[in-house]
């Protein structure tokens, strides 16, 4: 099977090209700077948001993995667009003129929009976005089903919930530093789905072995949801340290989030969230249509790391 794979210096795209590459598959990596990936496997400079590779680089590909996007980044709305929605569209389009059969998009559960209660969604139930980067995820996803349905070229539109393994980043690093650093044991409220890194690139490959006709969305979570406070004890245990102590109040937790908020420019609310809000998700559909099962919990993947430290200590 001949692969490419956009995004392939990220931190989802390295795992996914050493496991198509182990597998025996053909992989064509692209990146925008054109680095080459760990083991020597080269990548080819493409800018997506201009413009899609040359028609050469699509000629036999099988399966493209889009991974390509903007995310942990405080990005003007113009460039998640230009990238995460019309870099999508233009692509697919390239591949499908290209006889790809399978085009997978790795979109989010941010393109679902908040939460409307504290149950698991399934895919049918969204809001709309109240972000740039979940906006931008929503509009490719429309735009591809709008334009494929009913197109020989299968789409499968996949939304990790958040995703934790090596190296980890965003949210969790930064949570991963505060307990470094003496954080103390959060207060016990809200739950979220995730996903281990090699758990979401097992189920790409699942998907690129038996794609489906037409065009396909499905969430992409593990068994298991976590608190912040269970998240904390996990990496105290990475750490090499006891358990912490629940020395701040709620209220203070609170208000050093609106803090963040304010000095940083996010909504109101949106840190105090994303350490104590509720966002499940149910895997279900995915796992009726494919077969896979999420094996990985995120206690075993922190205990084979010290998360936290970083790269000169």
């Amino acid at each position: 099977m001949k692969c490419l794979v956009s995004g392939a210096t990220g931190f989802i795209g390295r795992q996914l090209c050493q496991q198509l590459a182990a597998s025996g598959h053909v992989v064509v990596a692209l990146s925008k700077c054109g680095e080459p990936l760990a083991g020597g496997l080269p990548t080819i400079a493409v800018d997506l948001a201009r413009s899609a590779p040359d028609d050469a680089l699509l000629q036999g590909v099988d399966v493209v993995f889009h991974l390509a996007g903007i995310a942990h980044q405080r990005a003007p709305e113009s460039d998640y667009n230009a990238l995460n929605c019309s870099g999508t569209l233009r692509l697919a389009r390239s591949a499908a003129a290209a006889g790809v059969r399978c085009f997978v998009f790795l979109s989010s559960v941010k393109a679902m929009g908040p939460p409307a209660s504290p149950e698991p969604r399934a895919e049918s139930e969204c809001e709309l976005p109240m972000d740039a980067y979940g906006l931008s995820k929503w509009q490719a996803e429309c735009a591809l089903r709008d334009e494929f349905s009913g197109h020989g070229m299968a789409v499968v539109i996949v939304r990790p919930a958040l995703v934790y393994g090596p190296e980890v980043k965003g949210n969790l690093l930064a949570l991963a530093r505060g307990v470094r650093w003496g954080l103390p044991r959060p207060p016990q409220g809200g739950r979220r789905s995730m996903i281990a890194l090699q758990d979401l690139v097992d189920l790409l490959c699942v998907i690129a072995r038996q794609p489906l006709a037409g065009v396909h969305t499905w969430i992409a979570c593990g068994a298991d949801a976590y608190s912040t406070r269970e998240v904390y004890d996990l990496l105290r245990q990475s750490q090499r340290k006891g358990e912490g102590l629940m020395w701040l109040p709620h209220w203070v937790w609170r208000l050093g989030a609106r803090l963040v908020d304010s000095v940083f420019g996010g909504d109101e609310q949106a840190t105090y969230n994303k350490l104590f809000g509720t966002e499940l998700y149910s895997n279900a559909a995915v796992v009726k249509a494919t077969g896979w099962q999420p094996h990985i919990k995120l206690g075993e993947v922190l205990g084979q790391q010290d998360v936290g430290r970083s790269r000169d200590s």
